[in-house]
């Protein structure tokens, strides 16, 4: 993902984001590019850090926790959150689900009697403890045999303080999680050296295939999407597309008659699916068959990612006078470099989108390109950048944050349905 500057616009004179509560989740990852479970980043009003007291920020965890709900931001899976002394002392965790909240330790908290018995009862109870950004110290031991997942940082640790860290884990029944993977020669490294579940956008940066073209058929799966995001469809035309693809109709077809649509009739061609489902339910499920199979081959959450990215700037484009379609698919298709191996300057040229959007995609800030630049400071976290494009564009915070919240959701829906489609 590229480094993105907010977009400019008009100066707005009140503060927009105070009071709004940001809530953002990082994948975390098996070897295969299974999705194991989420660390969930919160945070509370515009500062860039915390000034209040510590009561203050956990309370303000625990609220974003319970307010968002844990299940529905990550699927049921293991949710990470941070922690703070706090938290764990005066046991205010007790009102998260335990049964998948896994308890981070934060790296600078000190490992005090009461912070180790807290630490022992609330594992009692049946969460889960994971040591953050962990270094080797003799006196974290007693935390260590507590712990159920060790978090590396790979920026930060070098492979000699990785090789002695796993020397003293040696034989310790305990989860290895690299951190802050960044590339895939990072992930390859940490798999060599024993790490089983890994964080980081990686899987977002696959090695490019230079010189490569996008085939025929992605081209016409470009096409397809373009006009399914128009107003009316012309669904003669559309069927006609669709048919040219063989395995895409299979998909779609797969797709129509899974349970999820409940029909009572079988659908056995494209004329009869538009025909069933209607124009809009085509649409989404068309978009579904047709991201499918351009991911084919890669981790399913690439396609999670774009589909919240399309669902969010869809959503969002309709508080802040873009074209809801239009944003679908710079949403989507920010992720086709990742689905394709085709790096976004040679694939933009051939993408059947105004320039704008074009530009939009190589990372050009301007307004079209807003809402997927928010996004993206959000997925990493960066808060002040997230602050900085509500700002300049005069963005209703709380609405935009309730897009994406709607989008998590609607991407799980559509990922759930792309499965039965494989």
């Amino acid at each position: 993902m590229q480094t993105l500057t907010a977009v400019r616009g008009l100066a707005c004179p009140a503060e927009p984001t105070e009071g709004v509560r940001y809530v953002a989740r990082q994948p975390i990852l098996d070897q295969r590019g299974r999705l194991y479970g989420y660390e969930l980043l919160f945070r509370m009003g515009p500062e860039t850090a915390f000034r209040g007291d510590g009561d203050h920020a956990t309370r303000s965890m625990i609220d974003n926790a319970v307010l968002f709900g844990l299940e529905k931001l990550t699927s049921s899976l293991p949710a990470f959150v941070n922690c703070t002394m706090e938290s764990l002392t005066r046991q205010l965790v007790q009102i998260l689900p335990p049964s998948i909240t896994v308890l981070e330790v934060l790296e600078d908290l000190e490992p005090t009697p009461a912070l180790i018995d807290s630490c022992r009862e609330l594992k009692s109870k049946g969460f889960r403890i994971a040591l953050d950004d962990f270094v080797w110290k003799p006196e974290l031991e007693p935390l260590v045999k507590l712990a159920d997942y060790i978090k590396v940082d790979f920026i930060k640790s070098d492979a000699a303080e990785r090789m002695q860290l796993l020397q003293h884990l040696h034989g310790a029944p305990i989860c290895l999680i690299a951190e802050k993977v960044e590339t895939q020669e990072d992930f390859k490294r940490a798999c060599k050296e024993g790490f089983t579940l890994f964080q980081g956008y990686y899987f977002c940066r696959p090695e490019l295939i230079k010189n490569r073209k996008i085939p025929a058929n992605y081209l016409s799966h470009l096409q397809l999407l373009k006009m399914m995001r128009q107003e009316t469809l012309n669904l003669a035309q559309l069927g006609e597309l669709v048919k040219r693809e063989p395995s895409l109709t299979h998909r779609l077809l797969r797709v129509v008659n899974s349970p999820i649509y409940a029909l009572r009739q079988e659908v056995n061609s494209i004329e009869l699916a538009l025909v069933v489902v209607g124009e809009e339910t085509f649409r989404r499920i068309a978009t579904v068959a047709i991201a499918s199979e351009l991911n084919s081959g890669h981790t399913a959450e690439i396609l999670r990612v774009a589909f919240v990215r399309a669902r969010f700037c869809e959503l969002a484009a309709r508080h802040c006078k873009l074209a809801p379609s239009e944003q679908f698919l710079l949403g989507l298709v920010s992720m086709f470099p990742a689905m394709l191996r085709i790096s976004m300057a040679d694939l933009a040229p051939s993408l059947p989108l105004r320039e704008e959007i074009r530009l939009a995609l190589t990372g050009t800030a301007n307004r079209e390109r807003s809402l997927l630049s928010w996004l993206e400071c959000h997925e990493r976290g960066d808060w002040s950048g997230c602050d900085e494009i509500f700002q300049c564009n005069c963005y209703d915070p709380e609405q935009i944050l309730k897009c994406y919240v709607d989008a998590v959701v609607w991407a799980e829906a559509a990922l759930n349905s792309a499965s039965l489609s494989v």
